[in-house]
C-alpha cells in the first residue's frame, strides 16, 4: 500500500502471474545530437517471465530489446535501486553494462537538480485518487520531470557525452497497457527547467470505459495540471497525417498543444503481461505548447524539442 508514495519502487511481486512493469529513462544530449531513451522492466505471465532493458535510439530510428531471466531482476528496497543483469537504476543515475549479439552499452550517467512530481496524502502522483484504485489496467507514475546530466555512454564503442543534457523518469505498471492513446513529453524547451507532459487514453471501468487524460506544464517553479480527476476537460482534438492539436481547460487555464511526430520506433509493449505489442515511439518530435489564464492572457508560449511521442490510431474513435 505504502509503495505508491515511493513511486520509484517496483510497485508488484514475482509471484504475479499476468504483471508487468517498467521505468521510462529518457537522456538527451546538450546538443540534441543524441537522443536514447532505456527501458529496464519485468514481464510476468504463464508462457514466457522474463526481465529485460530495451533502448530505443530516437535519431536513428532504432531500437534494442535484451532479454534477461527473471532470475537477473532484483529491487533492493532499502537503497531504493532496481538491477537488470550487471546494469543498475536508481533515481540519481544509472550504470549500464550491456552485452548482447546485437548491442553492447557500457557508462554512468548522473542526474543532477532533479524536480519531483509534487506528492500529497490524497494524491501520490500523477494519477491522484485514482493511485488507490486496485484493478486499474495500467498505472503511471512520474519520478522526475526534470533534471540535468553528466556522463557517458559507450555504444558499440561510440562514446556518447551526456554531459549537461536533459533528462526525464518515468514508470508503467499492471497488467496491459490501454486498447489506444496518446502520450507526449518534453523537457527540452528555450526557458531553463520547463517541462510538459499529456496522456489520454481509454481506461477500462465497470465493463465499461472513459477517456481519462493526464497533463502537466511545469513553468516558472509552478506546476499546472490538467487532469479528468481535478475537473479538467478535452476541449478540441484535430488530426492531420504528422500532426495533432489538443485543447485543454479547467476553471483557471486553458492549454493548447500542437505536436508534429518525426522519426519512430518499435517498442515492445504489454499486453496481460507478456510483451507482445508492438507500438510506434518518437523521442525526437516537437510540442508547442500555449498556456493561458482564463481571460485569455498568455502565460507561457514555446515550442519544446526532442519530445517523446506515442499514438495509437484507435484513439480518435473515442476523442
Amino acid at each position: 500500500m505504502f509503495r505508491i508514495y515511493t513511486t520509484f519502487d517496483f510497485q508488484g511481486n514475482l509471484k504475479n502471474k499476468q504483471y508487468f512493469e517498467g521505468w521510462y529513462f529518457k537522456h538527451i544530449s546538450a546538443d540534441q545530437d543524441s537522443a536514447l531513451s532505456i527501458i529496464p522492466g519485468i514481464s510476468l505471465n504463464p508462457k514466457d517471465s522474463h526481465s529485460f532493458i530495451q533502448l530505443i535510439d530516437g535519431l536513428k530510428g532504432t531500437s534494442q530489446y535484451i532479454r534477461y531471466a527473471i532470475e537477473d531482476f532484483n529491487f533492493d528496497y532499502r537503497n531504493h535501486q532496481l538491477k537488470v543483469g550487471k546494469s543498475i537504476f536508481t533515481e540519481k543515475f544509472l550504470s549500464l553494462n550491456i552485452e548482447s549479439e546485437a548491442i553492447s552499452v557500457k557508462g554512468q550517467i548522473h542526474y543532477n537538480k532533479r524536480i519531483k512530481y509534487p506528492q500529497t496524502l490524497f494524491s501520490p502522483g500523477i494519477m491522484g485518487w485514482y493511485s488507490f484504485i486496485p484493478f486499474m489496467e495500467c498505472k503511471h507514475g512520474i519520478i522526475s520531470v526534470d533534471h540535468n546530466l553528466t556522463g557517458n555512454l559507450s555504444v558499440n564503442d561510440t562514446l556518447i557525452n551526456f554531459n549537461n543534457g536533459k533528462g526525464y523518469i518515468e514508470k508503467d505498471w499492471g497488467t496491459s497497457f490501454p486498447e489506444s492513446w496518446i502520450w507526449i513529453q518534453s523537457n527540452n524547451f528555450s526557458t531553463a527547467n520547463t517541462s510538459f507532459t499529456f496522456s489520454v487514453a481509454k481506461i477500462p471501468w465497470l465493463r465499461k470505459f472513459f477517456m481519462g487524460f493526464i497533463s502537466f506544464l511545469y513553468y516558472n517553479n509552478q506546476f499546472y495540471l490538467f487532469s479528468t480527476y481535478n475537473g479538467s476537460i478535452i476541449t478540441g482534438v484535430k488530426k492531420e497525417e504528422e500532426t495533432i492539436e489538443l485543447s485543454v481547460e479547467n476553471k483557471k487555464y486553458k492549454l493548447q498543444i500542437s505536436t508534429r511526430r518525426k522519426t519512430s520506433s518499435d517498442l515492445a509493449a504489454p499486453s496481460m503481461g507478456e510483451m507482445t505489442r508492438k507500438i510506434k515511439e518518437s523521442i525526437n518530435s516537437e510540442v508547442s505548447i500555449k498556456l493561458l489564464d482564463n481571460k485569455g492572457k498568455t502565460i507561457f508560449e514555446e515550442t519544446g524539442y526532442s519530445a517523446g511521442l506515442e499514438i495509437t490510431d484507435k484513439i480518435f474513435n473515442y476523442l
